[in-house]
């Protein structure tokens, strides 16, 4: 499967993050593929976005949110968590879609592994990239070429939207409903 191109990551931050659903995340690892379908996403979109780590302008850890689509932003929480993030629209302007959650189509026993046996392997943005095996060495990777990509995978099903999750601090930015996520049929 070919990675989706540059023009599908162009296009407004909310319409990649519901677009992203039912797509597959692919990681060609050196000792094998790891890949799941995208179940969940969150939108991260403009400088007023008080949600978004863009708000404040660009600094050395978000000049990627402000550069070209089509690139991976990765960045570790609590100290501990790398979250994937691709980047979104225009040059200059910040945006970038959250990758929340997964669910694993290949490479089952390695992420198992990663996970130190969890049964709750991709369910969430950390669980999700240390499954899978993402971190730093990936942050700025050009997710149109891989070895980390998304390709078309299938078509999505039900899909919520709804506010995202642990945002508290954004004021009434944390009420936007820029999460998406796929439900049971």
């Amino acid at each position: 499967m070919e990675p989706l191109d540059r023009d599908f990551y162009r296009q407004n931050t909310l319409k990649v993050a519901r677009s992203l659903i039912g797509k597959l995340l692919v990681f060609e690892h050196s000792q094998g593929r790891l890949a799941g379908i995208i179940l969940e996403t969150e939108a991260y979109r403009g400088p007023r976005d008080r949600a978004s780590h863009a708000w404040r302008g660009p600094t050395p850890r978000t000049k990627l949110m402000f550069g070209p689509p089509g690139f991976a932003y990765i960045y570790l929480i609590y100290g501990m968590y790398y979250c994937l993030n691709v980047v979104t629209e225009g040059e200059g302007f910040p945006a970038a879609v959250l990758i929340r959650a997964l669910e694993p189509v290949e490479g089952l026993d390695r992420m198992l592994q990663n996970r130190n046996g969890s049964s709750h392997l991709t369910d969430g943005p950390g669980k999700l990239c240390q499954a899978i095996g993402i971190d730093q060495r990936l942050n700025g990777t050009d997710l149109t070429h891989g070895p980390l990509c998304i390709t078309a995978g299938r078509p999505s099903r039900k899909v919520e939207r709804g506010p995202r999750i642990g945002v508290d601090y954004a004021g009434a930015w944390r009420e936007k409903p820029w999460r998406f996520r796929e439900t049971a049929v």
